[in-house]
């Protein structure tokens, strides 16, 4: 088989895909506004449920509920069967997927969860089928074929209920009023954790480790508090510690290129007045995207009052998996 071939065939696949979800458009309608209130007056927990390769789409499902702050768990149907249903309780909501909508492992659990008295959203293929008719609300995922040549693996179904999962979850999300600091919260081991709940204060150097110098100190005075504190920067403080500039290695270049005395010089005449300035409760990543805004590797941190309480560099940003 030639690479056109594989190419060929694999954007086969894509379009076949793309089109079982342009479909779905059309069907989130009353019965998917209906199937977002249950799962947002939900009392417990959402339970999610599946066989086979529905099931794998079940426990994605439940994992972007979890982390998209609906309580939620997958629990397998043939494990309900011989002990787990009790892990379902009557305040919770249970969401069933199969393509079918016959899957015995399913069905045999829907007079149990009745009798229970939770409410059921359907995922099927099968407007028609047991599990359908059996719902408290049902959503039609089915598709006009598979992307399988063979029309039997299931692919473009499987895509299909995915992508009803992800809407039924992002719609609750913002139903709920869900931030990027609560998606932080379920995520604080992740990079994604890190950008969005590490703030400056978590990461400036403070206290004696900030270089700072007057506007009367010589400008070698200004290099050995650069060299002593390591940052490559040091600030310049009026007495009243009001941070008035900067004054970096590419100023010690321009500064040496000038032919400046280094002994005589103040640091008032060679430093960058008025530099970029951060607060200690923004955050990291709110320095990231100002350093890089505006093409500068490091950032004095002030309180509201302008005074100097600690200085970040891209280093810092970088150690801290912030970038």
């Amino acid at each position: 088989m030639k690479d056109t071939d594989f190419c060929r065939l694999g954007r086969a696949v894509l379009e076949t895909e793309a089109a079982a979800i342009t479909a779905l458009l059309p069907r989130v309608d009353h019965d998917f506004a209906t199937a977002c209130r249950l799962l947002l007056d939900c009392q417990g927990r959402v339970v999610v449920i599946g066989m086979g390769k529905s099931g794998h789409v079940a426990g994605k499902l439940a994992a972007t509920l979890a982390s998209t702050g609906t309580p939620a768990f997958f629990v397998h149907p043939g494990e309900a069967s011989h002990g787990d249903l009790g892990m379902i309780t009557p305040g919770d909501v249970v969401i069933a997927l199969s393509n079918s909508g016959e899957t015995e492992e399913i069905n045999q659990l829907l007079p149990l969860i009745k009798r229970l008295g939770n409410a059921l959203v359907a995922i099927t293929g099968n407007p028609d089928s047991t599990l359908a008719a059996t719902a408290s609300v049902h959503l039609n995922v089915a598709v006009d074929r598979e992307a399988c040549p063979l029309g039997l693996a299931p692919t473009a179904s499987t895509t299909a209920s995915l992508a009803m999962g992800d809407a039924l979850a992002i719609a609750l999300l913002d139903a709920r009023g869900f931030t990027s600091e609560d998606f932080a919260r379920s995520h604080p081991g992740g990079r994604l954790g890190r950008r969005l709940l590490l703030r400056i204060a978590d990461l400036m150097h403070a206290d004696d480790t900030t270089p700072r110098v007057s506007p009367d100190t010589p400008l070698a005075g200004a290099l050995l508090e650069m060299t002593r504190k390591g940052l490559g920067m040091t600030a310049v403080c009026n007495a009243e510690g009001e941070v008035i500039g900067i004054f970096t290695d590419g100023d010690l270049r321009r500064a040496l290129d000038e032919g400046v005395d280094v002994h005589e010089t103040p640091i008032e005449a060679v430093m960058t007045p008025n530099p970029r300035l951060a607060t200690q409760d923004q955050l990291a990543a709110e320095a990231l995207a100002l350093m890089e805004r505006h093409s500068i590797n490091a950032l004095l941190v002030t309180d509201t009052h302008g005074r100097l309480t600690g200085a970040l560099n891209m280093h810092d940003l970088l150690r801290a998996g912030v970038m």
